[in-house]
């Protein structure tokens, strides 16, 4: 359990990382601009670090105490910047090098969900060379082609026929050698945050979009975002429940977010799980945040002090 902090200077000097290198580098900023500006409101020393292979020399010079990871993607959500970190003994929010590897990386993700039982949609290995017919005879159409280790559904495609899995294979392979393909689940889409071992509000996404997509996260005007959620109290306590399984299961901490499909006989699939969610005027976690009556200074402030825990 994270350390009751009661005053902004108990934190010290707090590095916000944000921006880095991944293909999701102009959300993080924009989300890392919040974070920080509801940090200084607050009256934490905190200070913008736009994360480059400088990191460990900005972190050494800057004498900072802690820092607050809102880097979204690879180098932020991959263990890359959390080995950094812990190398220099500086204390970070979030999840340690392992949960973050495990939760970046979706087939290693589905893999540890299936070995706890947990329910993930029917999945394999794909590359160039696969073969479509036998894809399509195992997970049946439409499917979904994903790079392993992206997030914000960059890369993504949901193919439709045959004819379409090597053009959308080879798209993914752009943004990752590894590359699975996954049945596609019919029905409506579901988040839930944690946040210190709790689940937070449900939420129901709605998109006219093909799937919730880049541009039905950070562009559209046109996606919905239902809280509450429309789920009975038992289905929405169901989802939570299995949130905290999913994010536990894979050794997550501190705060993140488990993504959802629920099928038409009203079964949950799990999708995927983010250890550095947005924070943006259009992301999810503020959004539950607000549902359960915590503002988007205290949800800050929440997961700043998650970084008091002993060394990672």
């Amino acid at each position: 359990m994270a350390k009751l902090i009661s005053s902004a200077s108990e934190f010290g000097k707090v590095a916000v990382l944000m921006g880095g290198r991944s293909a999701e580098r102009e959300i993080s900023l924009i989300s890392g601009m919040a974070v920080l500006n509801a940090l200084i409101t607050q009256g934490v020393d905190a200070h913008k670090v736009d994360v480059n292979s400088d990191v460990s020399e900005q972190l050494l010079s800057g004498e900072f105490d802690r820092a607050f990871i809102i880097l979204h993607g690879r180098g932020g959500e991959d263990g890359e910047i959390q080995a950094v970190l812990t190398s220099l003994n500086i204390p970070y929010t979030g999840s340690d090098i392992t949960g973050a590897v495990l939760s970046m990386n979706k087939m290693l993700s589905k893999q540890l969900w299936l070995q706890h039982g947990l329910p993930t949609a029917e999945f394999e290995q794909v590359d160039a060379t696969s073969d479509a017919d036998t894809i399509v005879k195992n997970l049946g159409l439409p499917l979904i082609i994903k790079p392993v280790n992206e997030g914000s559904s960059i890369g993504m495609t949901k193919v439709k026929s045959v004819d379409e899995l090597a053009q959308a294979i080879k798209l993914a392979t752009e943004f990752d050698a590894e590359v699975i393909a996954e049945r596609w689940i019919e029905g409506e889409e579901y988040t839930v945050t944690i946040l210190e071992q709790t689940a937070l509000p449900v939420i129901q996404l709605k998109t006219p979009n093909e799937f919730y997509d880049f541009d039905a996260k950070y562009q559209a005007n046109t996606t919905e975002y239902l809280c509450p959620c429309g789920l009975n109290e038992q289905a929405e306590q169901h989802c939570k429940d299995l949130a905290l399984q999913a994010f536990n299961g894979l050794r997550m901490t501190g705060w993140g977010r488990v993504d959802f499909m629920r099928d038409e006989l009203g079964q949950f699939y799990l999708i995927e799980a983010n250890s550095v969610p947005g924070m943006t005027d259009h992301s999810l976690v503020p959004m539950a945040a607000k549902q359960a009556g915590i503002s988007f200074e205290e949800l800050v402030w929440q997961i700043l002090q998650s970084s008091m825990e002993t060394a990672k």
